[in-house]
C-alpha cells in the first residue's frame, strides 16, 4: 500500500524548507492539510503539518501570524482544558513558541510568562522543554539574547521537527 497523498506533499514540503524555501514549503503543507481534513486522515497528520507550517511561518520572520496562532491555541485550552498528557504537553509546547517569538520580538516580559506557563505545563505532562527552561533562566539573569542567539538554541535544542535527519 502506497503511502498517502498528504504524506508525500509533507515531505516535499520539507525538503522545500529544509532548501530554505519556506513559501515552496507552506504551499505543500498547506496542500497536505486539505486533505487531510479532506480525507478525515488521524488528527496527529494535521497537527505535524500544522506544526511545519508554523516552523517555516517563524522562520520566514512571520512573528505575528505564529503569535496570533498560539493565542487561538491557548484560548482554546482555556475553553477547553486539557483532557490527558499529550494535550497539557501540547499546550506547554504551544506556550513555548509563544515565548520564543515574544523574545524575538523583544517583548521580554512577556516572552518570561510564556516560559513560565510552557514549563507549569510540561512538568504536569512530566516532560521537558529545555529551551524554555534556558531562556528563561539567561532572562532572569536580565542577559542580553538576540534572535539570532535564540535561533542558534532553537536549532542546537531540537526546537524544530524539520530537521534533515527527521526526513523519510
Amino acid at each position: 500500500m502506497s503511502a498517502p497523498e498528504h504524506l508525500a506533499l509533507a515531505e516535499q514540503g520539507k525538503r522545500a524548507a529544509l532548501r530554505g524555501d519556506h513559501p515552496g514549503a507552506l504551499q505543500q503543507y498547506r496542500r497536505a492539510i486539505q486533505l487531510v481534513v479532506k480525507t478525515r486522515a488521524p488528527e496527529v497528520f494535521f497537527r505535524h503539518y500544522l506544526e511545519a507550517s508554523l516552523e517555516s511561518l517563524e522562520l520566514l520572520g512571520a512573528l505575528d501570524e505564529v503569535l496570533s496562532y498560539c493565542h487561538k491555541a491557548v484560548a482554546h485550552y482555556q475553553q477547553n482544558p486539557p483532557p490527558n498528557q499529550l494535550a497539557k504537553l501540547d499546550l506547554a509546547s504551544i506556550y513555548q513558541r509563544q515565548g520564543v517569538v515574544l523574545l524575538k520580538r523583544g517583548e521580554r516580559i512577556l516572552a518570561k510568562d510564556s516560559f513560565e506557563l510552557a514549563l507549569k505545563w510540561a512538568s504536569a505532562a512530566e516532560g521537558q522543554l529545555e529551551l524554555s527552561r534556558l531562556l528563561l533562566t539567561w532572562l532572569v539573569k536580565g542577559l542580553t539574547i538576540s534572535p539570532e542567539r535564540v535561533l542558534r538554541e532553537q536549532h542546537r535544542l531540537h526546537y524544530f521537527s524539520v530537521r534533515t535527519d527527521a526526513l523519510r
